[in-house]
């Protein structure tokens, strides 16, 4: 998929696997809400303060269509 907000989004989900908090806490704000639903981080979310549909609310409505993508991709490799 060349989409160079995919491969954004991707590429921090992807940091925060491998790096955990520490990784996924230097993000933006929308980016650590985007990955943390990704990754099913929901006490990621709460930590921040956020419910799900707040989280939602929050994001570009192309970064919450591509949320079930990037989860895809990351269970495939």
């Amino acid at each position: 998929m060349e989409n160079p907000i995919y491969e954004q989004f991707l590429g921090k989900a992807q940091d925060a696997v491998h790096g955990g908090d520490r990784a996924w806490s230097v993000q933006s704000t929308g980016e650590r809400l985007a990955v943390a639903l990704a990754l099913n981080r929901f006490d990621w979310l709460s930590a921040m303060g956020y419910t799900i549909p707040e989280a939602i609310d929050r994001l570009d409505q192309e970064w919450v269509a591509l949320i079930p993508v990037v989860a895809k991709a990351l269970r495939d490799t």
